[in-house]
């Protein structure tokens, strides 16, 4: 990797940041702000693709030497999106939707690469992982509202955690239900010249 160009993680996620972590590069976060409405039109895919990119290049305009790494998740359940709850009603509401149901985690990534202040390379793609539910009772439910794992998740569960608990099955990349695919964010810096393998 040339160590010239600084990475740089353009998401205030502590998982995302708790999985770049283990590769062992030296990284530094820097949250974009920008609105994540996710009511962009198109599929759930063009969607995190999009936001992602726009992370990335909101990021990416205050760097000189960097690789940014934008990111982007939706969990969608019947072909809409859910983004995170508002508040403990709407996060068991959405609890209760998934109960016992396939739903799909969409990630989105961007990589791009900033020379002396310039972006010259773009790589955006995503993931997807089917997810199927335990049928939850409303007291697993309310239990789980109430350790308030899943305030700050889309989709309302945290399946590195607590959330483990109602999810019966995935088929895909479990990291992508995280907040990002590691696999594919390798394949992603691969393309731009990179790799995350260290010598």
């Amino acid at each position: 990797m040339d160590m010239k160009r600084e990475i740089v993680l353009a998401s205030g996620s502590p998982r995302r940041r708790e999985l770049l972590a283990r590769f062992g590069v030296p990284f530094r976060v820097q949250t974009s702000h920008i609105d994540e409405n996710k009511d962009l039109p198109g599929l759930p895919e063009r969607v995190v693709e999009e936001l992602a990119r726009r992370k990335g290049k909101a990021v990416a305009a205050g760097c000189r030497d960097a690789l940014v790494i934008g990111a982007d998740t939706v969990v969608v359940f019947n072909g809409n999106i859910l983004g995170k709850p508002k508040d403990e009603q709407d996060a068991a509401s959405m609890l209760r939707m998934l109960s016992g149901k396939e739903h799909q985690v969409y990630s989105g990534l961007s990589v791009i690469t900033v020379d002396q202040g310039e972006i010259t390379r773009e790589v955006v793609s995503h993931r997807m992982t089917r997810v199927w539910m335990r049928p939850l009772s409303d007291e697993k439910i309310k239990w789980y509202v109430n350790t308030k794992e899943p305030l700050d998740k889309a989709g309302a569960y945290g399946i590195q955690g607590l959330g483990a608990c109602l999810v019966d099955r995935i088929e895909g990349c479990f990291f992508n239900v995280v907040g990002m695919s590691l696999s594919l964010l390798d394949e992603m810096l691969t393309e731009t010249g990179y790799t995350l393998a260290q010598d």
